[in-house]
């Protein structure tokens, strides 16, 4: 892949991050029950736990905010960016993959927001350090 089409899939994935921590941000201020296929409350339970916040933030909010990061490296010369980027991207990975644990260990329910989320998050990782690593 190009350069300039893992700067398109980076910027792709980045929206539809912005999209699912937009929505669940949307979901905790607005104070609703964020909607998920099949029921069975695991979303609630986990959007409602004290491991939903972070020093009093929401965790969507800081998704949210590393989703928008990811898209601002884009505006960035192409070596800062793509170490920026990348960055970025690893340190979103490390969060996603601890509060997967929590949901798994802790909090015993699965939210699929958050699984599609650190998805998401995994495949800007790689993304991410294969434009660092690329050499043109």
């Amino acid at each position: 892949m190009t350069t300039r089409g893992l700067r398109v899939a980076t910027a792709v994935l980045a929206l539809v991050g912005v999209g699912i921590a937009g929505y669940l941000t949307w979901v905790h201020y607005a104070g609703l029950h964020p909607f998920c296929v099949g029921g069975g409350g695991g979303c609630e339970k986990v959007q409602t736990s004290r491991w939903a916040e972070l020093a009093g933030i929401p965790v969507a909010v800081l998704g949210l905010g590393g989703y928008l990061l990811l898209l601002a490296t884009l505006v960035l010369p192409e070596d800062p960016g793509r170490s920026a980027a990348a960055f970025v991207a690893l340190v979103g990975l490390g969060f996603s993959a601890w509060l997967t644990y929590v949901e798994l260990a802790k909090i015993d329910a699965i939210c699929q927001w958050c699984v599609a989320s650190a998805v998401v998050m995994t495949l800007l990782a790689i993304v991410s350090v294969t434009r660092l690593l690329r050499v043109d």
